[in-house]
C-alpha cells in the first residue's frame, strides 16, 4: 500500500486529520466524558486502558482487517498503546476530537471503540465505531452509536450528526439504518480502502428535530462531565 495513502487512511479512521476543522468549545457545548447505557459504559480512554484495548484488538485482527485501515499497524506494544491513548485523551480534553472506549458495565473488558469526530464540516460530527470479534452481533455498536447520537445533538449542540461506511460493510450500515438515520447518498471514490484504493462511501445523517422520534433518541443514557457530574440537556 502506498505510504501516503496508508497515513491518510489511518488518520481518517482515528479521527485526527490535521487539516480538518475542529470544535470550538462554546458555552452551549458540554463535553461528555462518560456515558452509561443499559448494557455499556462508553467513556474517554485513559492510558491505563492500554492492556484491555490491546487484548481486544489483538484478538480481532482478522475480523477488523477488511474495514479498519489502522489494523495495518497492529499489533502494537503496550507502550505504543499508552502513547496513542494519551494522544486521544489530549485531543478530548482540548475539545478537538472525542474518541471513546466501549466497556462492559464493570469496565473489566473492552468491547470496542467509538468516537465523535469533527471532520464533516462546521457544527457537525461523524460517529465511528468498531466492535471486538467476540462481541460482534450483539447490538453493542448500535447501543453505543445511539448514545453518541444523543451526545452530539443534545450536549454538543450540533446541527447534524453523520455515520459513514462502505456499502459492503452490511453490519456497519445496519447501525444507522436501525437507529433511524437518513441515507442521504452513496458517494463514489470517497472511502480509502485497506488496500489503498478508493471505494464508495455511504452517508447517513440525523438532525436534532429527528432525534426524539428515532430509535437513537429512545435509548436511556446517563451522561457525565470530566468531574463526574450528570450532564443534562
Amino acid at each position: 500500500m502506498n505510504p501516503s495513502l496508508a497515513a491518510q487512511a489511518i488518520s481518517e479512521a482515528r479521527g485526527i486529520l490535521q487539516d480538518q476543522p475542529t470544535h470550538t468549545v462554546g458555552p452551549l457545548m458540554t463535553i461528555v466524558y462518560r456515558i452509561e447505557t443499559p448494557r455499556l459504559v462508553v467513556r474517554c480512554w485513559s492510558p491505563k486502558d492500554a492492556p484491555l484495548v490491546k487484548a481486544a484488538i489483538d484478538a480481532s485482527l482478522e475480523h477488523l482487517r477488511p474495514w479498519m485501515p489502522w489494523i495495518a499497524h497492529e499489533p502494537q506494544s503496550i507502550d505504543e498503546k499508552v502513547e496513542l491513548l494519551k494522544k486521544f485523551r489530549a485531543l478530548f480534553d482540548r475539545g478537538e476530537d472525542f474518541v471513546y472506549g466501549i466497556f462492559d458495565k464493570g469496565e473489566t473488558e473492552v468491547l470496542g471503540g467509538t468516537g465523535l469526530h469533527a471532520r464533516v464540516g462546521p457544527q457537525a460530527e461523524e460517529i465511528g465505531y468498531w466492535i471486538a470479534a467476540k462481541h460482534a452481533g450483539k447490538g453493542y455498536a448500535q447501543e453505543a452509536a445511539s448514545a453518541l447520537t444523543q451526545v452530539s445533538l443534545r450536549a454538543h449542540k450540533m446541527v447534524r450528526v453523520e455515520i459513514h461506511c462502505s456499502p459492503r460493510n452490511h453490519a456497519s450500515a445496519n447501525v444507522p439504518r436501525k437507529l433511524g438515520y437518513l441515507h442521504e447518498a452513496t458517494l463514489r471514490a470517497r472511502l480509502v480502502e485497506v488496500d489503498g484504493t478508493y471505494g464508495e462511501r455511504m452517508i447517513w445523517t440525523m438532525l436534532p428535530s429527528e432525534l426524539d422520534a428515532s430509535a437513537a433518541g429512545r435509548v436511556p443514557i446517563r451522561r457525565e462531565d470530566a468531574a463526574g457530574r450528570m450532564v443534562l440537556d
